[in-house]
């Protein structure tokens, strides 16, 4: 199902304007288990580097309470929507382990996020002139699902 019809789906179904801000997006290098995770009630939270969204041609505003989203696999097929319930920002090493369990990967520990998401973070600012450490800021995003896309009749 394409992402578009998952969301006209869900419109309908909640009586929310179709024309209501949604962004549709995959998890990373791993999107077909990260989604799975988010299905499951394991991933609730995920988190990304809050410079990038104000590099220069960067079109994505930063996410808020309340913001939609469609969860994409690896085929850019729908899967679910999310909706944004918290957002904060955090040094990279003041990151919670609550974050980081509430993010649902590996072990759910701090260290298992830490590790992961060092590497993640490094290899997207080598991309860019900026550079990443300890007290990069981190967008922590905490969402819920509220529609499956295998709930569409």
């Amino acid at each position: 199902m394409r992402a578009e019809e998952l969301w006209k789906a869900y419109c309908e179904k909640e009586n929310i304007d179709i024309d209501t801000p949604y962004k549709a997006w995959g998890f990373g290098d791993a999107p077909d288990q990260l989604a799975d995770l988010v299905l499951t009630g394991i991933k609730t939270a995920t988190a990304s580097a809050y410079d990038l969204y104000f590099m220069e041609g960067e079109e994505d505003p930063l996410p808020q309470s309340g913001d939609y989203s469609i969860i994409l696999n690896s085929k850019d097929e729908a899967v679910c929507v999310i909706q944004t319930t918290k957002t904060t920002v955090v040094p990279f090493d003041e990151v919670s382990k609550e974050h980081a369990y509430k993010e649902g990967e590996g072990d759910r520990s701090l260290a298992y996020w830490r590790d992961v998401h060092e590497d993640f973070f490094a290899e997207e600012f080598a991309e860019t002139e900026l550079e990443f450490n300890g007290q990069t800021s981190i967008l922590c995003e905490e969402f819920k699902v509220v529609y499956r896309a295998i709930d569409v009749n």
